[in-house]
């Protein structure tokens, strides 16, 4: 390797965020942390930018990036506030690689700038892609960017395809996303409307974020990476499977015209794709141990759409424009997010999910700017709907 490459890490404080700063920690000849980017975990960036110390910190609260360049006074780390510092730090000249794991459509913009920038960036925002579709897959094209795909399913997928979307028109018969079936694989559908967001949050294998866990629990998770495969791949959603596998050790499988199927097996950790895609095309450690082939079973089975009726609303409207893909992950994160604080209960979610789907209009999107404001229209539509259930 002849040179240290520069990493900037949008949502660093965040699940995703932590774990590529391990991977950078066990790797420091090849990598550097150029900037650190966070919304309002003021303690924790401190903390990172202390360990790291990156040329840039940036917080999405202004109020919050005063107090936290008062507080790194002594190091030479340059604190910024709000959303054009996250875009800034993310296109900047000296960065090669931008992690992008800011949570939602707020991670839009910024990694829209670092594919602008023509940066290596390792998405791990399913949500960017999916609400901006085929005008970020253009951009990425148009760019020369090079984009890599971080969920552990899409990056399985991508291994196993050897040279990503590129080797599909070879002999690829589908492409099977796995997925544990979440902590309320086994319970009866009538208990539904009584679990807690604590119950949500308690993946039973990964250890992720609150908002990807209630995702996960409603398997939206599911159905919102069934549609980022489809835009990463760019594969009709109708050769895309999706298999609850329970010990979460095969991340995805690709079936060849053949008869024969290559999956992808590891532990649920996600320092093993955050590695992939720093390294690519090399292999470096990811300080994962290895996994015991000896110590699972393996277990497939079919997703029940009836009892996740967020992963059916999902496969229904995998085919149509690009406006219900905007809704359903606006209106998914309005409702999670109140479903958090206890506002709305957990059924109540696939419910505003497909009323805020009916009253949007079925219809392409061709800027960025009516993308976020189909996102602004669509998230006040569920929270008309939310004010009328509260």
């Amino acid at each position: 390797m002849d040179f240290v490459k520069q990493v900037t890490v949008l949502g660093s404080t965040g699940t995703i965020g932590r774990k590529t700063l391990a991977v950078i920690k066990a790797n420091p000849e090849r990598y550097g942390v150029f900037a650190l980017a966070a919304n309002t975990n003021l303690e924790l960036l401190e903390q990172q930018c202390r360990l790291f110390k990156p040329q840039y910190a940036v917080l999405r609260d202004k109020s919050s990036a005063l107090e936290l360049a008062t507080r790194l006074s002594d190091l030479t780390t340059t604190v910024f506030g709000g959303e054009d510092s996250l875009c800034d730090v993310a296109s900047h000249t000296e960065v090669d690689i931008v992690m992008a794991a800011i949570v939602g459509a707020a991670g839009l913009k910024p990694t829209l700038e670092a594919v602008r920038g023509g940066k290596r960036v390792l998405l791990a925002n399913k949500e960017a892609l999916v609400m901006s579709g085929t005008l970020f897959i253009s951009e990425v094209n148009r760019c020369q960017a090079t984009l890599l795909p971080i969920d552990s399913e899409h990056n399985a997928i991508y291994q196993c395809l050897a040279n990503g979307s590129k080797e599909y028109s070879s002999g690829v018969q589908r492409l099977i996303l796995t997925g544990s079936g979440g902590p309320f694989l086994r319970l009866d559908a009538s208990n539904m409307a009584s679990v807690t967001p604590e119950e949500a949050c308690a993946h039973p294998n990964w250890k992720m974020g609150r908002k990807i866990s209630v995702d996960s629990a409603t398997m939206l998770n599911k159905g919102l990476e069934l549609l980022e495969a489809k835009l990463l791949f760019e594969v009709p959603a109708s050769t895309i499977d999706i298999m609850i596998h329970p010990e979460s050790i095969v991340h995805s499988m690709i079936e060849y015209k053949d008869g024969s199927i290559i999956a992808h097996l590891g532990n649920p950790d996600m320092r093993i794709p955050i590695a992939h895609g720093l390294a690519w095309p090399e292999r470096i450690s990811s300080s994962v141990s290895a996994l015991d082939l000896s110590a699972k079973d393996l277990h497939f089975e079919d997703p029940d759409y009836a009892k996740f009726p967020c992963l059916a609303i999902a496969r229904e409207i995998a085919e149509e424009p690009q406006s219900h893909f905007i809704a359903l992950n606006a209106a998914n994160e309005i409702a999670v997010e109140l479903f958090l604080k206890e506002l709305i209960s957990f059924i109540d979610i696939p419910i505003i999910i497909q009323e805020v789907l009916e009253k949007t209009k079925a219809e392409e999107v061709n800027t960025i700017e009516a993308v976020l404001e189909l996102d602004r229209k669509a998230r006040e539509l569920a929270l008309e709907r939310i004010s009328q259930i509260t």
